[in-house]
């Protein structure tokens, strides 16, 4: 199968390109090498690579030529810098995005495997112990300069415990960039429903693994916590550090590409289905700076009370779904992977 993956140079696209080859499939590459992800070109490209924006009709219809699939994972991720980000964010992501759909639906293409993101959820899934599942609404900036970190029951105030989101949850983004996301989903829909087009939108968590930029306002926080430990400084966690994700290796996150391309060319013209992508093993943002530390030797992470407001407090993922359609099964452990993470490189370029 000939796939186009767009942000095919990335972090995760590159990734996926390896997984796709070493499935013998055909990878073509189009990203535009942006400077917010690569400060240098990448020492080594995929020999069908088109340098091109998403947002270029032109670069697309080159691009698309022969192709029989599409893995889309260009994307401005994270929380960015400020509010002042929000038209790049929503002229990369949604705009871009508009643009390869409909070069999609000239060129014929009709399988598409979309990057999305847990963010869409905003806070995952609560329990209050007196009034059962409840949605909190966004902290108040009173309650985090208060150092009350921790999601409230909408009803009666209670502290809440958090439990693993399933793709059916009501979705709720919280910042910018989730809202794009969210967006990407909706366009996909009704591009598949418009062409008879047929979509996996993989929500991935908290994505981690060798070759993250470093030293950037875009990328992860397991990325800015491996760049401090790499100059020497101990990494700053943010809030109590109690706050719980759910951290997957890039390697896995490539894994699940793979079968949902598989997968996607199999279901009903016009479907759309969503899966969670992650590890299923909570952790807090804590443990995994720890783990960063640890394993580097030093310096120990400092918990600082610092908050950002778009931040949620918990979200972890029910990734039930993608293990029991499409077989997928995490191979990278917790443990394993930050070590690996904590002595491999990060991408400059």
């Amino acid at each position: 199968m000939r796939v186009l993956v767009t942000g095919g140079a990335g972090f995760i696209g590159s990734r996926i390109v390896s997984a796709l080859e070493g499935a013998g499939h055909e990878p073509v590459v189009l990203d535009a090498l942006l400077p917010s992800a690569h400060t240098r070109p990448p020492a080594e490209l995929p020999a069908a690579f088109v340098r091109g924006d998403v947002r270029d009709p032109d670069a697309l219809e080159q691009a698309l030529r022969g192709v029989d699939a599409v893995c889309h994972q260009a994307a401005m991720v994270g929380l960015g810098k400020d509010f002042g980000d929000t038209p790049a964010y929503v002229s990369c992501n949604d705009l871009g995005t508009a643009v390869l759909l409909t070069a999609m639906a000239a060129a014929g293409v009709r399988d598409l495997v979309l990057a999305s993101s847990m963010v869409v959820y905003g806070e995952g899934r609560y329990t209050c112990a007196a009034h059962g599942v409840v949605r909190p609404g966004p902290r108040a900036a009173s309650d985090l300069d208060a150092g009350r970190f921790e999601a409230l029951c909408p009803s009666c105030g209670a502290e809440l415990a958090p439990g693993p989101v399933g793709e059916d949850a009501p979705l709720d983004p919280r910042n910018v960039y989730a809202a794009t996301k969210l967006q990407q989903e909706f366009l996909a829909s009704a591009w598949a429903r418009s062409t008879g087009g047929r979509v996996s939108a993989l929500r991935y968590h908290n994505v981690y693994g060798p070759g993250m930029p470093r030293d950037t306002p875009y990328a992860g926080v397991a990325s800015f916590f491996r760049s401090a430990l790499a100059a020497g400084r101990a990494p700053r966690v943010f809030e109590d550090g109690r706050q719980r994700r759910d951290f997957v290796h890039v390697r896995d996150v490539a894994g699940a590409n793979v079968l949902a391309l598989a997968a996607v060319r199999e279901r009903a013209a016009g479907s759309v289905r969503a899966y969670n992508c992650g590890s299923g093993e909570p952790h807090t943002i804590g443990e995994m700076a720890a783990a960063l530390a640890g394993a580097r030797g030093g310096p120990e992470p400092v918990v600082t009370g610092e908050y950002r407001l778009g931040d949620v407090r918990h979200v972890t993922a029910d990734s039930s779904r993608l293990r029991a359609e499409l077989g997928w099964q995490p191979e990278v452990g917790f443990a394993a992977g930050m070590a690996q993470f904590a002595r491999a490189g990060l991408r400059e370029g």
